[in-house]
């Protein structure tokens, strides 16, 4: 990403949760095109679906959705494999094909930039992409109600919200007869029938199992990654310790991993939309509280003792109060509740971070400190104990003596 240039981002899922969709999928393409002509999801995915005569909840290849595109007098315009940057795209709603220099195999991602603002579920911006091909729209659509705005919109029509009606009757019958299907109390003729009643409603639908899957709720969750980038290559031990610190005490459904770029460190967080968001505030303001008090304490915040206080700050920092288990059992019941729902978040986010950005993550080493200074650590230890925790977006929920 070019120096000084601001690149802006809305999240965006195409519409996909309002149409009914469940599951974790790879569904780029068709979140893309319906973003930037401002049709409805449901239909692009039908008429990809009818193209590839499979499911494109997967993906689809560059000759089926081109052919779609080419269909609705889209024009395709090489992008000369260009580093990525939306400023440099057409004013209006555009639809571009992008691959990294990291990636995996041939895999890819589409996205919809609108006006210089990417519309998506996570920002290829902040990662190493280039510019394969980008489709403009005709002429003739720029002028019309269908094309979307900046923020996103789309034209609603009473014919569209019956169609929706109808498509949410398909899933509840889905659901009901996958049900049947898997209920001991039906005879192995009712089985039967729901089992090829579901077949059917599937293929006619290009509908998978997945599509209609709720399990523990987790398949409705709405993911996306945001960074949080810091100046330098290697981030300091008391910022990595602060990135743990906001995902395993405050925001505990929320992962981070840490990747560089150019002279700079990026905190990826990663997991339920709302938390992330939430998440990045409350790191970046912790990162300039602690930064600033460093600089007044020592002078400087990167190493020594500047950088014992900053890892001491951190250390102090309030956690969740804990009680033994014979005091207070409903207490400890709730909480086995939610750890079990954020490993159950945790896994889902992995699974979305493969099948969505490509991208697996290793484990690496840590470097040890740098001229450590125990005294200035204890000193931040001290402050940090005071520092009152404000969540973002939330009520509060973790505390200090």
């Amino acid at each position: 990403m070019s120096k000084g240039i601001k690149v802006e981002f809305v999240w965006h899922d195409g519409g996909r949760a309002a149409c009914g969709f469940v599951g974790m999928t790879g569904d780029c393409v068709t979140r893309a095109i319906s973003i930037a002509t401002g049709k409805v999801y449901r239909d692009v995915y039908q008429q990809l679906g009818e193209r590839a005569l499979k499911t494109p909840r997967n993906g689809v290849t560059l000759d089926i959705y081109r052919d779609l595109l080419d269909s609705l007098g889209w024009s395709m315009c090489p992008g000369s494999n260009i580093p990525f940057i939306p400023q440099v795209l057409p004013k209006g709603s555009v639809i571009a094909q992008l691959k990294s220099s990291n990636s995996r195999g041939d895999g890819g991602h589409l996205c919809a930039v609108i006006d210089h603002v990417i519309h998506d579920t996570w920002n290829p911006a902040d990662d190493d992409y280039i510019l394969v091909n980008y489709w403009v729209p005709p002429l003739s659509a720029v002028s019309t109600s269908t094309m979307p705005t900046e923020q996103g919109r789309r034209p609603s029509s009473r014919e569209q919200q019956l169609t929706q009606s109808e498509f949410d009757k398909i899933l509840r019958r889905l659901k009901a007869l996958d049900n049947t299907a898997n209920n001991r109390a039906s005879t192995d003729g009712e089985k039967h029938n729901a089992l090829r009643m579901m077949q059917s409603l599937m293929l006619t639908h290009n509908l998978t199992r997945e599509d209609i899957s709720d399990d523990d709720n987790v398949s409705n969750v709405q993911f996306t990654r945001i960074a949080c980038p810091v100046n330098g290559r290697r981030a300091c031990a008391w910022e990595k310790s602060l990135a743990h610190y906001v995902t395993k005490h405050v925001f505990q459904t929320v992962l981070y991993y840490i990747d560089t770029k150019g002279h700079r460190t990026f905190f990826w967080f990663y997991g339920p939309l709302s938390d992330v968001q939430n998440c990045i505030a409350l790191f970046r303001e912790l990162l300039l509280t602690i930064a600033t008090a460093a600089h007044l304490q020592y002078g400087g915040h990167v190493r020594g003792s500047g950088a014992s206080y900053a890892e001491g700050y951190v250390a102090g920092l309030p956690r969740a109060e804990t009680e033994p288990a014979a005091v207070n059992g409903k207490l400890v019941s709730e909480r086995a509740l939610i750890h079990s729902r954020s490993l159950a978040l945790h896994q889902a986010a992995k699974e979305w971070l493969d099948l969505e950005c490509n991208i697996q993550l290793v484990s690496g080493k840590s470097s040890g400190r740098y001229q450590y200074d125990p005294a200035a650590a204890g000193h931040g230890k001290v402050h940090g104990a005071k520092h009152e925790i404000k969540v973002p977006g939330q009520i509060k929920r973790i505390g200090h003596k």
